[in-house]
């Protein structure tokens, strides 16, 4: 399995933060104005939503496209509740009237093969380490990275 990677800078030292995906996609995040932020787009947290919505919905267009379907409208809704333990996601798929029960039947099984999804159920460990850049730090760099 391949390693994804994803780097963020801060732009001129604002809320604003440019998110390098795979060194092949950029994408900003920004906090609402509330918070300081200019909503320039949206905060890191309102991408989670975003990316199991999307992913579900790529699932069950790749599927019908390799069978030859025609799925017309679908779109994928999701709702996280941060503030829960654990957390909620609800997933709600909306899909075109016309199609066959077995063909639904199938559509629900590929959303749940989602690999954002996926990931979810396995769980996560985290690491984290902190290494000091700053300029004329040579010595701290090595004794902190470790």
């Amino acid at each position: 399995m391949s390693v994804l990677t994803a780097s963020a800078t801060p732009s001129n030292g604002a809320l604003r933060h440019r998110v390098d995906v795979n060194r092949r996609h950029t994408i900003t995040t920004d906090e609402p104005e509330y918070l300081g932020g200019s909503d320039a787009g949206p905060a890191p947290h309102e991408l989670l939503p975003a990316m199991v919505a999307a992913c579900v919905s790529t699932m069950i267009v790749l599927y019908a496209e390799r069978r030859g379907w025609e799925l017309g409208d679908v779109r994928v809704d999701v709702s996280y509740e941060s503030e829960t333990e654990p957390r909620e996601l609800e997933v709600t798929i909306h899909l075109p009237e016309g199609l066959t029960p077995d063909q639904v039947t199938r559509l629900e099984r590929v959303a749940d093969t989602c690999p954002v999804k996926r990931a979810f159920e396995a769980g996560f460990s985290f690491e984290r380490r902190l290494v000091l850049d700053l300029p004329g730090r040579a010595n701290q760099r090595a004794k902190f990275a470790a």
